[in-house]
């Protein structure tokens, strides 16, 4: 049963018209403040994954809990379905379950809270706000098994909670949670820090609504999401077909050596609803890859990849929501049924936005990206120091960008872009490590017209003994380029120890024993290419020959010679270019560097030192399960179906008696 909501003035907002210039102030007010969260947050959380590398989520929703401004979507409707008790003023709600709120959030180390903003005894908007803790407890540090195969190891799991009851705290309750944390000062900091961002929210709104009236606050945050709605309505008609368009990637494996896994998509368009349907995507993994993916939250993906590429002075928010639908299949790989486990999540969670690239760039070409650094792969290094004391770092790593339509991608960047790097300083000050390396890799980029991102590669040199965990994929499919653009490079893991010899790591692995002196050497995969490489002006080769972000062997991709002084043999250039295009086939639309699984299954030893994966195995449970509860939504929907009917012939009927 869903939340109730206790407003004391029952009395309902008044619809006005508010002119252009006033929706912008209020529009800008709210976005400061949506900024001013941030702020908050950084300057008092302590965990370095939230004040350092900015893994966290504000935003404020109108009084239907839909997001005006922000960077995730909403996610207040979701959580208000899982909660069954009563929403009051001065209440702050607590949640970490992904299956209490359908995926709102999507693992147990993300902390999502939420804040309903009275004046007047009435809610006139919502303050929320997500966080990745450092550690949640479970049976790693960092609470991101990757052998998981239930959410009950990922660590402790909150259902959707009234932590603040009226203003007051409940100790108690918090007290458990921070109990079964391996950082509990750290979580209470970060708490605390997402609480003074809500409540900072809140203050920011009740100036705005003291300033213009509830009802012009109320008018003008409708009038932002029908302005977002009109503008996403042009953008799907011009780029969405009505004609399917399919596309398909894969998450290399599963941490327990099975794989690659299928995530399939359909897009068309129907009048002016754009459709996603995930119908044959592979069934729930025995591992921890799942993602449980709400459908707002895709929606939300789809619309700011959308707003990005097609047109990026649209102001995001969830107004657009209902020009979309989205079918995932329960029992999916994107829709696992519980226990399920769902640490490693993030290598699905970023692969949608390959998907999304593959599929809206078949609608219009011109605008067609290759794949990226579609992930935030961990990495993770804790023990005792020589004092006695408790170490715990979680890092997310960059890699690079694909190329675009209107340029090349960046180097060594986040799937997120608001997302920064932990400083190297700030690592070796804090725990017992040092970066020995840390640069872009040269030639990892797909090579095109426009160049795919470079790879990044850390070198971290181990000052203690202790255990580290990676969480890393691309090792085995390609980042795949576009429109002619060639794939970028893979990723890869060595581990160098101190007594001279090494090792290839797997890209998802726990508990590897690292001693003082021990150098983990870690490359993450590049961007790949947009365009004919053969296109690419020879100056801008020469440039990246210089900037070293492409070898002189490397430029022969482009067919670009370079001399050892770095100057272009125009002549040379002109024939090598000549003979590429003759021994080339047809410019390929997507070139993912294979053909099929089975062809880069038996490349996968030679290529990567890895036996290659094993096919999946899928539990029965999870497709009966399935099955069951299709029958159950198919039975309910033609009951709800029926009593419409019902209904429309009562009202037929009276309306005739009536005449």
């Amino acid at each position: 049963m869903p939340a109730t909501i206790i407003q004391r003035n029952k009395k309902p907002f008044k619809k006005t018209k508010v002119d252009t210039v006033t929706i912008d102030i209020i529009e800008s007010a709210l976005r400061n403040a949506r900024y001013e969260m941030d702020t908050v947050l950084f300057r008092t959380a302590m965990s370095p994954g939230i004040r350092e590398q900015h893994d966290e989520f504000p935003m404020i929703a109108n009084t239907d809990g839909k997001m005006v401004v922000g960077q995730f979507g909403s996610f207040i409707w979701g959580f208000m379905q899982g909660y069954d008790g009563t929403v009051e003023e001065g209440d702050i709600f607590l949640t970490s379950d992904p299956y209490s709120v359908n995926g709102a959030i999507s693992h147990a180390n993300d902390w999502l809270m939420l804040m309903p903003v009275y004046r007047g005894g009435r809610i006139i908007a919502w303050s929320a706000m997500f966080g990745h803790m450092t550690d949640v407890g479970g049976k790693v540090p960092g609470s991101l098994p990757t052998d998981g195969t239930t959410i009950y190891e990922d660590g402790i799991v909150v259902p959707p909670t009234k932590i603040f009851k009226a203003g007051k705290l409940n100790e108690d309750v918090l007290r458990v949670v921070l109990h079964n944390c391996r950082l509990p000062e750290w979580n209470l900091s970060d708490f605390n820090a997402i609480t003074a961002a809500l409540r900072t929210a809140a203050a920011r709104c009740i100036e705005i609504a003291e300033r213009f009236g509830d009802d012009v606050l109320y008018s003008a945050m409708d009038a932002m999401l029908e302005r977002n709605k009109r503008a996403m309505r042009v953008l799907i008609r011009q780029n969405v077909p009505e004609t399917k368009q399919f596309f398909e990637d894969y998450i290399c494996d599963d941490g327990l050596n099975m794989g690659p896994y299928r995530i399939k998509c359909a897009m068309w368009r129907e009048g002016d609803k754009c459709i996603f349907d995930f119908a044959g995507t592979d069934p729930q993994s025995i591992s921890s890859i799942n993602f449980l993916l709400n459908e707002e939250m895709f929606k939300m993906f789809a619309g700011i990849y959308m707003i990005m590429v097609f047109d990026p002075q649209i102001l995001f928010n969830d107004g657009f929501y209902d020009l979309m639908e989205v079918r995932i299949p329960p029992g999916s790989l994107l829709k696992p049924l519980k226990p399920a486990a769902l640490s490693c999540r993030t290598h699905a969670l970023g692969r949608i936005f390959d998907i999304l690239a593959g599929l809206l760039g078949q609608g219009n070409p011109d605008f067609m990206c290759g794949a990226g650094f579609s992930d935030s792969p961990h990495f993770m290094y804790s023990g005792y120091d020589k004092n006695g004391e408790w170490y715990q770092l979680y890092q997310i790593t960059f890699g690079g960008i694909p190329g675009k339509p209107f340029g090349d991608g960046p180097d060594g960047h986040s799937l997120w872009p608001s997302f920064t790097n932990v400083p190297n300083e700030f690592l070796e000050s804090y725990f017992p490590l040092r970066i020995d390396i840390y640069e872009t890799i040269s030639d990892t980029g797909g090579a095109g017209k426009n160049r795919g991102g470079n790879g990044l590669r850390i070198g971290y040199r181990f000052l203690e003994p202790g255990e580290i965990s990676i969480h890393d994929d691309r090792w085995l499919t390609y980042p795949w380029g576009a429109n002619g653009g060639e794939p970028g490079a893979r990723s890869r893991k060595l581990l160098q120890r101190a007594d001279g010899t090494e090792s290839l790591l797997p890209s998802k692995i726990d508990h590897v024993k690292v001693e003082a002196g021990d150098l983990l050497i870690a490359d993450t995969w590049g961007g790949g290419g947009w365009g004919d490489p053969l296109e690419r002006a020879t100056e801008q080769v020469a440039f990246d020959v210089a900037a070293g972000l492409v070898t002189a062997a490397g430029a022969r991709r482009y067919g670009v010679v370079v001399s050892a002084a770095g100057k272009v043999n125009d002549a040379a250039t002109v024939a090598l270019r000549d003979e590429m295009r003759a021994k080339r086939g047809p410019k390929k639309i997507f070139d993912r560097g294979f053909e099929s699984i089975e062809e880069l299954k038996a490349r996968c030893k030679a290529e990567t030192g890895f036996e290659p994966p094993r096919t999946p195995v899928f539990t029965k449970w999870a497709k009966v399960a399935a099955e069951a509860l299709l029958a159950k939504e198919l039975a309910a929907k033609k009951l709800a179906n029926k009593s419409l009917a019902t209904k429309s012939v009562a009202t037929k009927k009276k309306r005739r008696k009536a005449a």
